[in-house]
């Protein structure tokens, strides 16, 4: 997000807020963590059109600029007075804006913009209300995007199986990463693999929302895979968040992300790294090329790299969910009647989700337990959110049987009345597609007398 773009005309923070578009903007694109200043800055702050105040703000790792010394811009005299600036943001334990010390627990650190940077609730909100307004007016969204498994994947270098040795021959020069898709990045001993469709997919989504990275991976890692992804900085710019920079352990939150929950889609894996933020996601299937990818969740068959294979580019995981982001996108900006402002990407995702499975109507066979409530059960909710109607008792209106069984009563009546008999996998694969499978590729094997 360029925040210059907003119509800022806040009187106690258009200052912070060029200071942020001097950090955001002056980074190089080719510099790396072990490349950047760590330098004691000195922040310059106008007082009055005439007079500059300097204040000393010690040791401000990791600025991406040229120079040690950034001038804040100050549009307000009385944002300069102790008593009455709102300490929008600071660096450490000093206002960016008056120099004056804070000490504000509640507020939220921004160290993927720039090290040590603060911003209070209160800011945090009046960017992103001010963000939204340009981001709309530029008919764009928010699109959160997880990196392993989701956009590539990952192995270290020593973890390459015998029968991937032969991937040693085929890596592409990091000279020019745009022009490969598998490479061996020494400094971080590892081997990437670009998922089919992923330079297509940041181009074209990229003209439809305001696009981060969110990754539970180190922050070393998170650059490297940016500049694979994105090496003229054309789609991410500075909003990469690594796990470095999340303010919960072992989960993702959109309280780091300068966008509107209402406007944010997120693309990832695992759902469960998004406890609070289950209805701006769209999970996606794990794109596992890499043998080590496959043990790592319990599967024992031979990855795409042994099988010497890879997914579809026009039919794979990334080429689908793209068309289920223009869909949304389009539904979102040109089909919804109320005020731009308050429309909801997560009840858009929600309609769109629903007619997946819109029309059917399935009963289950054998897939859960007797004593349990079928209705409470993960997949009986996964086929209604998909739009299906699901029932315990077979009828003339049943479309579809899933089960676990042939062998079953219901399995065998699906048969004799010539409905749809799959298995649950049917389901999930939906789920993932976000689109109706073919019913022929999910046969039901009949289960062995014990």
């Amino acid at each position: 997000m360029s925040i210059a773009d907003s119509p800022l005309h806040s009187s106690s923070s258009d200052d912070f807020v060029g200071f942020l578009e001097s950090a955001l903007d002056s980074g190089s694109p080719g510099s790396s963590p072990d490349e950047e200043a760590d330098d004691d800055s000195d922040v310059e702050i106008d007082s009055n059109s005439a007079k500059r105040r300097k204040v000393e703000f010690g040791s401000t790792e990791e600025i991406p600029g040229s120079t040690s010394e950034v001038f804040v811009e100050e549009l307000s005299e009385a944002s300069t007075k102790e008593d009455i600036c709102t300490h929008p943001g600071s660096f450490g334990d000093m206002c960016i804006v008056c120099g004056q010390p804070v000490d504000d627990k509640s507020s939220v650190i921004f160290g993927y913009i720039h090290k040590g940077l603060r911003l209070n609730n209160d800011e945090i909100d009046r960017l992103r209300k001010t963000d939204i307004k340009k981001s709309l007016r530029h008919k764009k969204l928010y699109l959160v995007l997880d990196l392993d498994h989701t956009l590539l994947n990952s192995t270290h270098l020593n973890h390459i199986s015998a029968e991937e040795e032969y991937l040693h021959s085929q890596i592409d020069s990091l000279q020019d990463v745009s022009k490969g898709s598998l490479f061996r990045v020494d400094i971080m001993h590892m081997m990437t693999k670009l998922r089919p469709f992923v330079r297509t997919f940041l181009k074209e989504a990229s003209e439809m929302f305001e696009m981060y990275i969110y990754t539970m991976g180190e922050r070393a890692y998170a650059l490297e895979m940016a500049r694979l992804l994105d090496p003229r900085k054309e789609y991410f710019g500075d909003r990469v968040i690594s796990r470095d920079d999340g303010t919960q352990k072992h989960q993702k939150g959109l309280d780091i992300v300068l966008g509107q929950d209402n406007a944010v889609v997120i693309l990832d894996d695992t759902e469960n790294a998004w406890t609070k933020h289950k209805d701006n996601l769209i999970l996606m299937e794990r794109y596992h090329f890499f043998s080590s990818s496959c043990k790592q969740f319990g599967f024992r068959c031979k990855s795409l790299s042994e099988l010497r294979s890879d997914e579809s580019e026009p039919e794979g995981a990334l080429a689908t969910v793209l068309e289920v982001l223009k869909r949304v996108h389009n539904m979102f900006f040109h089909e919804l009647e109320d005020n731009l402002v308050e429309r909801d990407v997560r009840q858009v995702l929600k309609t769109v989700k629903k007619d997946v499975l819109k029309g059917c109507k399935i009963v289950f066979s054998h897939e859960f337990p007797s004593n349990v409530d079928a209705e409470n059960q993960p997949l009986w909710k996964m086929a209604e959110q998909l739009g299906a109607y699901c029932s315990t008792q077979v009828d003339p209106s049943v479309t579809y049987v899933v089960s676990g069984d042939a062998g079953t009563e219901k399995s065998k009546w699906a048969v004799k009345e010539k409905k749809f008999l799959v298995n649950k996998q049917w389901i999930e694969a939906a789920n993932y597609m976000w689109q109706k499978q073919a019913e022929e590729k999910f046969p039901v094997k009949q289960m062995k007398a014990i």
